[in-house]
């Protein structure tokens, strides 16, 4: 057989059922991503006689005769296809793993198609971006800037790797080829409690390419917690890498090892597992009442709260008194709240590769955010040296907190390890769903009480938190889904009574927004309907209410950590921006009179850094062409800090940011980086970054005035040079005169992580809902942030409208449904709807004018918060258009239907 693939001939054959995806991908074409296998996500497309494919779909010997493109070959002959131009122009993409995918569909559009988007664009599903500057790269719009040297921050200057970003040129975790590679593939339990009395391996093992079958029984004893923070005693050890017990429906039971992925899923399949069933529990109020089936039975001393009680955390404390308050207010609100399962579905599934090097250094490629705290973990399990273990990611497909977890690389290195060999393990997509994380489904009931001048009087939440069979993210996250919700409004009597319990389910972990979402959508309500019932505009009651620079930040029980302060406060101009917003344009839209208009806001504070530490270093150092070498260990997956992290050096060190060459996210760089997660990558590496290329700056200047014999005070950097008196000096000059005195010119930065600052968003939506069906309409939308000084404001604007859309994913109808046996009932995209193009609006992003006191160059994080007030916002609005309030999430149309009929009839 013989296949044209961008112009060239290939004479190799597929193998007898292969699809075009895995083919082209063997034959080098990493630039085809593996997204879902389904034909769902538009990640693996290609054009296939200049018609845009799913070449997962596609049997690979069905392709021959016809000329095939991937995203390497796009642009033919020339060095760059105008729509790749576009997309780099408009920047188009965050993390990159669905842009070669979404370009050659886009390329392919004619006019007709080109006017309506949202048909043309369903096949190519986009997770970070919120489409917008997908639209605008359609739309030939320029969306980056230049900048001067040393004026790089808070410009909009594109990413570095946009480039290779928009050619396929990229490499993610998957994107190598490895000589001698086995494959990992997983026998996982089809039951949610049960113990494992035998496992039957000689089937397995009798097959041909099969190399090892790993059990419980090869994996360490040792517990610890998938979730990855710097301080290991926030999260509960109650995890091994292979356990004797399952607790979930997809829990790892065995990981066959062979010379192929079909090789290894035969073997699974002929694996005989004999259990024990024990008695299971999925509901979280019945898993915490007396005689319930215990989850984790004798872990005493695991840092889990209450192992008998099957609660993981819990956390209970009163300022005031809430009772009496409620008691003697003009106006009182109590509501119970619900909001679901969510699954982070980032397109580049859990995965990595595993290998010992030439020293025998055991050597971790995988998709992570955190990947220094994944080396302590492992080097810790398999009783190594640190140095005896590397962990890197080059770009990674998406993360939002899913991939602040190790899930897999534990078992890549326990087969590394026992084979020798380097070895595989890519979760698929149905995996990704049952055996990874979702955000924790929370229960949430509030009380809150006002005086008649509208000034809160009490304020209560009881929560109760799944979070799954495993306490991973447990604690943290049900502590920040009571803090910040109720510590950003001054009141006098404060109640917090929340519980995470254990479940036979999936576990929870980290997701964007780390439970506050799920709060804010009960307190958001209570200061609607408190404000209703006074008859006083929701805006008002907020700016009454809300704390001040000077008022403390108050959450019952008192936190041993203190070092949350204002660095900015733009809390008061968020509310003022999305008002005028919302006035503006207030025109009734030409909807018949089935359509019911309202709208609501919301408003979030977030802590910028989590607390008890979090560490950054970073390391510069000048070459001898004058430019400069950033080291940092933050990773990048579309949250940005790639950029920022160019950005701040090049103003520090007054040059452009094409002089700066990034290396970052590998432990053997040196130093350590706690990871990109809670909101720290700016915040807290940035930091670090500005202090190291302010150390080099003053080196440079220091070694100068030494060398010409001239006060170092009197020297400055301008423009790409030193300038001593009259005397001006290229950093190449200056970096060849410290060769010759065998010296290297270099800086080092290193930030903990406190004092913390604050970050505000304030959400406002105008939406119709049909009275007739339940369907929803958004006709505005608007969010304002206080991000302080922003880095790079196209960039930020970028990180919001993801925030948004992907909340409004989990707002209006995704949801992950687990039945009473602990099975998932729809584990895969085609029945788990993530927003396309045509399901989300533009938002229009405005930012308040702030300078953080502590944040680097003014700066702090915009990746988390903008997601938390959506689903907030998006019920305060629902029910000023209708008159009813919907307390559960997702506000699906079949949700709303009842009431709505109940209320206005058939």
């Amino acid at each position: 057989m013989s296949f044209s693939i961008n112009g060239k001939e290939f004479p190799q054959s597929p193998r007898a059922g292969q699809c075009l995806r895995t083919f082209l991908r063997e034959l080098g074409h990493f630039g085809v991503k593996k997204g879902c296998d389904a034909g769902d996500c538009g990640a693996c497309t290609v054009l296939l006689d200049n018609e845009p494919v799913h070449s997962c779909l596609i049997p690979a010997f069905r392709a021959e005769g016809h000329t095939i493109t991937t995203i390497e070959g796009l642009a033919g002959n020339a060095a760059i296809h105008p729509m790749q131009q576009a997309f780099l122009d408009a920047q188009g993409f965050q993390c990159g793993f669905c842009t070669g995918g979404m370009i050659l569909t886009c390329a392919s559009l004619n006019q007709a198609q080109q006017r309506d988007l949202g048909a043309a664009l369903k096949g190519n599903i986009c997770r970070c971006t919120g489409y917008r500057a997908i639209e605008d790269a359609l739309n030939g719009k320029t969306n980056i800037e230049d900048a001067a040297a040393g004026d790089a921050f808070g410009r909009s200057l594109g990413a570095p790797a946009g480039p290779q970003v928009v050619r396929g040129a990229a490499r993610y975790t998957f994107d190598t080829a490895i000589e001698g590679l086995l494959h990992i593939k997983m026998l996982r339990s089809p039951h949610p409690h049960a113990r494992i009395i035998s496992i039957d391996k000689n089937d397995a093992l009798a097959m041909p390419g099969v190399h090892a079958v790993l059990t419980h029984e090869d994996a360490p004893s040792r517990l610890f917690s998938t979730a990855r923070h710097e301080k290991d005693w926030m999260d509960p050890d109650d995890t091994r890498v292979l356990d004797d017990v399952v607790r979930f429906v997809g829990q790892k039971v065995a990981a066959v090892v062979a010379e192929s992925e079909a090789a290894a899923e035969e073997a699974c399949r002929r694996l005989k597992v004999t259990y024990e069933i024990l008695p299971h529990v999925v509901d979280p109020a019945a898993a915490i009442i007396e005689g319930a089936p215990v989850i984790h039975p004798g872990k005493t001393n695991h840092r889990i709260a209450d192992a008998a009680r099957n609660i993981a955390a819990e956390t209970h404390g009163e300022y005031g008194d809430v009772a009496a308050a409620l008691a003697a207010s003009a106006v009182t609100y109590e509501g119970t709240f619900t909001t679901q399962r969510v699954q982070h579905a980032a397109l580049e599934t859990h995965g990595g590769l595993a290998f010992l090097d030439a020293d025998g250094v055991l050597t971790v490629r995988s998709s992570t955010q955190v990947p220094f705290l994944t080396r302590r973990t492992l080097a810790d399990l398999f009783n190594l040296p640190p140095e005896k273990v590397r962990v890197y990611c080059e770009r990674v497909g998406g993360g939002f907190g899913g991939k602040q977890e190790m899930f897999v690389e534990d078992v890549l290195a326990l087969a590394a390890l026992k084979t020798g060999r380097p070895v595989k393990l890519e979760l698929t997509r149905e995996e990704q769903f049952v055996a990874t994380s979702t955000r924790h489904p929370m229960r949430a009931t509030v009380k809150a009480g006002a005086d008649k001048n509208g000034k809160l009087t009490a304020l209560q939440i009881d929560v109760l938190s799944n979070t799954g069979a495993y306490g991973n993210h447990a604690g943290p996250v049900l502590f920040h889904a009571v803090q910040e919700c109720i510590s950003v409004y001054d009141c006098p009597n404060k109640k917090v009574d929340a519980i995470a319990a254990y479940t036979n389910t999936v576990p929870a972990g980290a997701f964007r927004g780390y439970g506050l979402p799920q709060t804010l959508i009960a307190i958001e309500a209570a200061i609607d309907e408190l404000a209703r019932q006074l008859g006083i505009n929701p805006f008002e009651m907020r700016r009454r209410n809300v704390v001040k620079p000077g008022d403390p930040m108050l959450t019952p029980p008192d936190s041993e950590y203190h070092d949350v302060i204002y660095g900015s406060y733009g809390l008061d101009q968020c509310l003022d921006l999305v008002e005028r917003a919302m006035k503006a344009d207030a025109a009734k839209p030409p909807l018949s009179d089935e359509w019911l208009i309202g709208d609501g806001i919301a408003l979030t504070m977030i802590d910028t850094v989590p607390p008890a530490g979090h560490i950054a270093d970073c390391f510069v150092s000048l070459r001898d062409d004058g430019g400069f070498d950033l080291t940092v260990g933050t990773a990048e997956f579309g949250n940005g800090t790639s950029t920022v992290h160019r950005q701040i050096a090049a103003t520090a060190l007054t040059t452009s940011v094409d002089q700066i060459r990034l290396q970052q996210s590998d432990t053997a760089h040196g130093g350590h980086d706690t990871g990109a997660y809670g909101s720290a990558g700016t915040f807290v590496a940035g930091l670090a970054t500005k202090v190291a290329a302010e150390n080099l700056a003053a080196a440079i200047k220091a070694f100068a005035a030494t060398a010409m014999g001239t006060d170092a005070a009197t020297t400055v950097l301008e423009k790409d040079h030193l300038v001593c008196g009259a005397t001006r000096l290229s950093f190449a000059q200056i970096a060849h005169a410290a060769r010759a005195q065998g010296k290297t010119l270099d800086g080092h930065g290193s930030s903990g992580g406190t004092p913390r600052s604050v970050a505000f968003n304030v959400q406002g939506f105008r939406v119709a809902v049909n009275k007739g069906s339940g369907e929803v309409k958004i006709l505005k939308s608007v969010q304002a942030a206080d991000a302080g000084r922003v880095a790079n404001p196209m960039q930020c604007r970028g990180q919001v409208e993801g925030g948004v859309a992907q909340s409004l994913g989990a707002t209006l109808y995704e949801e992950l449904v687990i039945d009473e046996a602990g099975r998932m009932v729809n584990p895969r995209f085609r029945d788990y709807h993530l927003p396309s193009f045509a399901d989300v609006p533009r938002t229009e992003v405005f930012f308040a004018d702030t300078y953080d006191t502590i944040g680097p160059m003014g700066a702090k994080s915009m990746s988390e918060s903008p997601y938390n007030p959506v689903a907030a916002a998006m019920g305060n609005a629902i029910a000023s258009a209708t008159g009813i309030r919907f307390t559960s999430t997702p506000f699906k149309p079949d949700r709303l239907f009842p009431a709505l009929k109940d209320k206005f009839g058939s």
